[in-house]
């Protein structure tokens, strides 16, 4: 092997970088372990199986941050050549997704309905409401965006001469200036004019869901927006208020103008008092009570090294755990002037902000100050890296304190540039609005004040009044704005005009011991099948074997090492595709080694042998072929896929490139490496040696019949679906609500069902399955499906408590039920919901993934065979493997004791199956390639007879370390993934078949009765 010193640096280099970056995951997990255990050790749980109060939860998390804060501040981690803080470690940690980590997944979609509503002038307009209600029936089939929907509607029901640009339409005074030829505008024109406005006001969404997602200080939140329809994505994990964040994403945005109280001196004053009120709260004195606790009891934790040692280091630093000032612990004082009278800490802010609106307060307040609110600002000062606090001077009004003006005055809003050239804003209010504006903004510049904007009490900026009263509604905000915050602005006030509802399409809710309980089991699945096909390889290839266990061992190395540098989110599927990849990447190795044993065996030298098979002519060209399919398939999953799904499809993708590193240059080094100090090596053992030798089976005498089973078996399963069982379609294709529940004790499906049935009624009746142990069930139910609101979650979580009390501990509350504690055992442990709509999305994307892998496959089959007919059998040996599988999934769904859904997860699975078939496939196809060249005097048959026969030994052995890994998964891997795992193992098994009985007996048969190259020999019967 060329370069060989090139490929030692390269090896080395990207393993100490892998290790690198692993590095921060151990680091971030020992301190916040260290974390839960001082928690405990200050505030223990409750012996026995007593359920503990959601108030001693949230202290814990309380303690647990102060450490977690403590320990980035003072005790930064040390790696000798650099140092890191806890935080930083913290964002090059490995991502965990939902499944592992537990959180919250949501797919909101924004109302361009409401939007278009707010846009136009009159909403009574009969057009328009008739368009709105045929667009809404238009969406049901359509696959376009819904404006395109409403164009559509409003071509096909206007009356003569009506245009959009109509005075009682969308000729407003907020589209004027876009509409330059005013009414006679044309209604292309206004069509581009209203996509860009809708376009506008959802990126004003996504900017305020932005701002609230930070207020949970959830680590790695990803909000994104999926394509023009409207749909936003926020995955949090490791987020506990389920409740809390549902509501709080689903709220319309309030941008409120405030004027700001500037008397600084009295509320420095309010400040100090207010922080000796604080220190009476529960929390703040929770940590000394409990010392005195444990000193008087004398027993566990104050004799434990480790928990002293922790203690000690909390008590060593400035901020301690036991808060003195809760305020001034956390905030400086500052007189600058605008509203601001403190700064902050960005890590400190939800705190400081939740105490300093404590009801607890209202003692204290003096009368002057009744009518002040404080909020937080957009963004820290660049220099010293801390929030502003405002101070906002609000107007009585009922019982209750009101700005002095709301955002639904705004009719526009745009970043502009100001005459000398700086970004600025420039703002446009309704007839209302301006007079409005009038008053305030005259009232501001009289007491030299400054003007607050705020949307969900962050303030974004606070301007002074420098011209006097501004009339007319036509307002410039100037700043020392970069282009991106003036746009951020602007999208902040087109926020408050934006009227549109936000709606949970779907949505996935995983308990954090959950989590734990899938790394838990992952994990061990992990090192079984890892274990497994070490032993395995060693006990085939001896030495050889082992010089592949080690490049196998550094290809786990670097495939972790990816992900934590690409910041890619590792998922329970992903673990699956990684122990897949286990299996998957041995085929390289014994597509090498079995191609050294078959020249050994032709009397070529061992380094002849070995040049040759790392050679193209070689095991190259069908190791290149092979992965090259698989990874068009799992490529075709990222693109379609979301969530646990991308993130299999990520690790596959992964995992293909590290095992083709590792194969062809990690294992011909060690060989080369051994071979070179003039030792022997046989790529076998005295059991395997003759093992598949001279196999002489006529394959093609044998298709006919296996054309026959085949045939029988896809009718029967295509006679379970269309007249049978069908097929158990999951939430993900028909919409619906599952929450997994879990009990004390052993619970009958069939009891739980006949209570729920009684709560919900015989209509509604839920499905209930058994899922994993007997103490924990499936149910699902339609109940409302079309609704989704969060008032509706609740009613059905609340009718599913109702229904299962009898079931559950007598002291079970709803909060306890439905809540996402750390230590959870009893309740709602996962929930899904999934609309009518994504669910109808979701079921098409998937069969695009499934027709495009397999368009995608022919295609390339035929780029590198130049033959229509290999194309063919490779495309029907997959379609015949899809049949089979969905066949079993139909006929067995009802009667094996696991989860047999059709939903995302499956149909990764069945790409994943095309993958695995195509792999297999490619392999004889290459090897009968070779063949016809290396042996033109051999007809067809045996030809075909002969490659099937020489890979034989590789195609076994493949499968068979393949299915072990599968079965280590479907066996310890965890409930969840195990309907995904089984109809893996069923594809690897009916893929491995059709390799041999049906991709190549296809080729074969349909080169006999169509064009024969000039390069094919004559064909035999």
């Amino acid at each position: 092997m060329q370069n060989k010193g090139l490929v030692k640096l390269f090896a080395i280099l990207f393993g100490l970088v892998s290790i690198y970056q692993l590095s921060f995951t151990f680091v971030t997990n020992k301190i916040e372990n260290d974390a839960k255990v001082y928690a405990v050790s200050q505030l223990p749980r409750p012996a026995g199986d007593v359920a503990d109060s959601k108030e001693n939860t949230d202290k814990r998390e309380l303690i647990e941050k102060r450490y977690l804060d403590s320990i980035d501040q003072n005790e930064p981690i040390n790696y000798g050549f650099t140092t890191f803080s806890y935080s930083e470690a913290k964002e090059k940690e490995l991502n965990k997704g939902l499944d592992l980590k537990g959180g919250i997944n949501v797919i909101l979609q924004i109302s361009v309905k409401d939007i278009l509503a707010g846009l136009v002038s009159n909403k009574e307009n009969e057009t328009f409401v008739k368009a709105l209600a045929r667009a809404d029936v238009l969406q049901a089939e359509a696959q376009e965006d819904y404006v395109e929907s409403f164009f559509r509607a409003f071509d096909e029901l206007k009356p003569e001469g009506l245009t959009l640009a109509n005075p009682d339409l969308f000729f407003t005074q907020a589209l004027e200036q876009d509409l330059e030829d005013g009414m006679e505008t044309s209604d292309r024109v206004v069509q581009n004019v209203i996509r860009k406005k809708i376009d506008q006001s959802i990126i004003s969404a996504k900017e305020v869901l932005n701002k609230r997602i930070d207020q949970f200080g959830v680590t790695q939140p990803n909000i994104q927006r999926l394509g023009t329809s409207g749909r936003i994505l926020i995955e949090l994990p490791g987020a506990k208020d389920v409740i809390r964040i549902e509501k709080l994403v689903q709220t319309t945005a309030q941008l409120e103008f405030w004027t700001t109280y500037n008397d600084n001196a009295k509320l420095a004053s309010f400040i100090a008092t207010a922080n000796e009120k604080l220190k009476e709260l529960p929390a703040y004195a929770s940590t000394d009570v409990q010392k005195a606790d444990d000193a008087q009891e004398g027993d566990e934790d104050t004799d434990d090294a480790e928990s002293d040692e922790q203690e000690a280091l909390l008590t060593s630093t400035e901020d301690t755990l036991s808060v003195v000032n809760p305020l001034f612990d956390k905030i400086q004082l500052v007189n600058n002037g605008g509203g601001i009278i403190a700064t902050v800490k960005e890590e400190d802010s939800a705190e400081v902000m939740a105490l300093l609106s404590n009801d607890i307060l209202k003692q204290v307040t003096p009368a002057e100050l009744r009518y002040v609110r404080f909020a937080i600002g957009k963004q820290p000062d660049p220099l010293t890296n801390r929030f502003s606090i405002y101070a906002l001077a609000g107007e009585r009004k009922g019982k209750g304190v009101e700005p002095q003006m709301k955002g639904d005055v705004i009719d526009d809003a745009a970043q502009s540039y100001a005459s000398n050239g700086r970004p600025n804003v420039n703002m446009q209010m309704n007839g209302i609005g301006a007079k409005q504006w009038e008053k305030l903004t005259e009232k501001v510049h009289n007491e030299r004040g400054n003007i607050a904007i705020v949307l969900d009490n962050i303030v974004y900026s606070a301007p002074s009044v420098t011209t006097g009263k501004i009339s007319g509604g036509n307002s410039e905000i100037s700043g020392n704005f970069t282009v991106e915050e003036a746009q951020d602005l602007a999208n902040v006030l087109r926020a408050g005009k934006l009227p549109a509802t936000a709606d949970i399409l779907q949505s996935e809710v995983v308990g954090p011991s959950l989590g734990q309980e899938a790394i838990d089991s992952g994990l061990m699945s992990f090192m079984i099948a890892l274990i497994l096909v070490l032993i395995w390889m060693v006990f085939y290839y001896g030495k050889a074997g082992l010089f592949a266990d080690v490049a196998l061992a550094f290809n786990i190395l670097l495939i972790f090492g990816v992900l934590a540098n690409l910041g890619a989110v590792l998922t329970l599927p992903g673990i699956a595709g990684i122990v897949l990849t286990i299996g998957m990447s041995v085929d390289a190795n014994v597509l090498l080694f079995e191609r050294v044993r078959e020249e050994l065996a032709k009397g070529r030298t061992l380094q002849e042998s070995i040049t040759h098979a790392f050679s193209w002519k070689g095991a190259m060209s069908s190791i290149f072929d092979a992965n090259i399919t698989t990874g068009l398939t799992a490529l075709i999953l990222f693109l379609f896929g979301t969530g646990p799904i991308k993130g299999f499809a990520t690790t596959l993708l992964i995992g293909i490139g590290t095992s083709l590193f590792t194969a062809i240059f990690i294992t011909r080094l060690l060989v080369d490496w051994y071979v070179a100090k003039g030792n022997n090596l046989d790529f076998s053992t005295g059991a395997t040696k003759n093992l598949f030798r001279n196999n002489t089976v006529e394959f093609l005498k044998k298709r006919k019949i296996a054309y026959v089973i085949s045939g029988i078996v896809i009718l029967i399963g295509l006679g379970s679906i269309t007249f049978g069982s069908g097929l158990n379609q999951g939430v993900d294709f028909v919409g619906g609500r599952s929450y997994q529940v879990r009990f004390a004790e052993n619970v009958s499906s069939q009891d739980v069902k006949k209570e729920l049935t009684v709560e919900f009624g015989a209509e509604n009746s839920p499905e209930v399955k058994t899922f994993g142990g007997d103490n924990q069930l499936k149910i699902t139910t339609k109940y409302k499906v079309d609704e989704t609101g969060t008032e509706v979650d609740d009613e059905i979580k609340k009718m599913l408590l109702k229904g299962l009390n009898k079931f559950l501990p007598a002291d079970m509350t709803y909060d306890r039920f439905v809540d996402g504690a750390e230590d959870k055992q009893i309740g709602i442990m996962q929930s899904v919901k999934v609309g009518p709509t994504i669910a109808d999305d979701i079921k098409r994307d998937s069969f695009w993934a499934v027709l495009g892998s397999l368009v995608v496959v022919f295609l390339y089959i035929l780029l590198r065979f130049r033959r229509w007919q290999f194309s063919l059998g490779a495309v029907i040996a997959v379609f015949h493997d899809v049949l089979i599988v969905l066949g079993i999934f139909s006929i067995a769904w009802k009667y094996v004791p696991f989860t047999m859904e059709i939903n995302q997860a499956f149909i990764a699975a069945i790409l994943t199956v095309i993958g695995y078939s195509l792999n297999d496939t490619v392999v004889v196809f290459d090897r009968i390639r070779e063949f016809m060249n290396e042996r033109p005097d051999w007809k067809l048959r045996k030809v075909v007879n002969a490659a099937l026969n020489s890979t034989l030994s590789r195609t076994l052995n493949t499968s068979l370390t393949t299915l072990v890994v599968l079965l280590a998964i479907f066996i310890f891997g965890g409930e969840s993934i195990r309907g995904f795992m089984f109809a893996l193992i069923v594809g690897v098994i009916v893929g491995t078949y059709s390799s041999m009985f049906i991709a190549t007996p296809v080729m074969f048969d349909t080169i006999k009765k169509g064009d024969i190259n000039k390069g094919l020999v004559e064909v035999e019967d």
